[in-house]
């Protein structure tokens, strides 16, 4: 009876991805995250509606490659949507009521010292190799980090930049301009696991847009993916990729049509009901 689903790009929309998708006419947003001043994100008044009940009904995981402060900007979750659980840092922490699990966030370390090469390596290696990424490189807490990227980079390169960082134990998802270089053992599936281990769940529905997100709706019963982005290009090639419901819609829509998604199948599968 959980509802797993990533949040930016699948739930929420920035004003750069509402541009990039469009807003249908006479459609009312909900404002979720305020930045700089202003309002950041949003998802459809209709959404954040049905998400709200569902989740005073079913045990929702918002699951999100976003750092814990990053996380706690969208406001939503501090008013009507309370969340037993969150997945933050791509699945580095799991907060439990807000704070984060420190026996799961040891577990992440343990494996980090095994599974791959230290960041500083990682980039040493970029460097000798002569990776340029024209963008910013930011931080993501202690766990990963991330390109703010002014221009693309060819398909070709970001293959050969794929096969390094795989080699040393690290993958990397491009999402919009953002290019993420993320340890193997960080997994949004490996918490999720978790999450329904305690909970003594078996039974999960998820939604996401990008290869990150894969390792959790692989284990899902039920998935969605919403018609854009880096999971909907791939679906075709990824093993159990035909199991999935692609979105009509794109943009905010999508996320909406995975929240309706989703109220059927709570209101229609007995084993979902509450």
């Amino acid at each position: 009876m959980i509802f797993a689903s990533d949040l930016d790009r699948t739930l929420i929309y920035s004003k750069r991805a509402i541009e990039e998708f469009g807003v249908p006419e006479g459609l009312v947003l909900t404002q979720v995250e305020p930045r700089d001043g202003s309002w950041g994100a949003f998802m459809t008044e209709s959404s954040y509606n049905l998400l709200k009940e569902l989740s005073s009904q079913n045990l929702f995981v918002p699951v999100t490659t976003r750092t814990i402060e990053q996380f706690s900007r969208i406001v939503i979750f501090a008013q009507d949507i309370k969340c037993k659980y969150a997945i933050t840092s791509n699945g580095a922490n799991i907060l439990y009521y807000g704070l984060p699990m420190k026996e799961w966030s040891e577990q992440t370390r343990n494996r980090l010292k095994i599974e791959s090469v230290s960041q500083a390596e990682l980039l040493s290696i970029l460097e000798r190799e002569n990776v340029y990424l024209d963008g910013e490189r930011k931080q993501a807490e202690e766990w990963f980090f991330y390109y703010l990227l002014n221009c693309l980079p060819s398909e070709a390169d970001r293959k050969s930049i794929k096969d390094l960082a795989a080699n040393l134990g690290w993958r990397i998802s491009l999402q919009g301009r953002k290019l993420y270089f993320i340890p193997q053992a960080i997994s949004k599936g490996n918490a999720l696991n978790f999450i329904c281990q305690l909970e003594g769940v078996k039974t999960v529905a998820g939604a996401g847009d990008s290869i990150l997100d894969w390792d959790f709706l692989k284990n899902c019963q039920h998935r969605f993916v919403p018609n854009h982005g880096e999971l909907a290009k791939h679906l075709a090639y990824v093993s159990g990729g035909c199991n999935s419901i692609l979105t009509i819609n794109k943009g905010v829509r999508a996320g909406e049509e995975i929240i309706q998604h989703f109220y059927q199948l709570a209101h229609t599968n007995p084993i979902f009901l509450s």
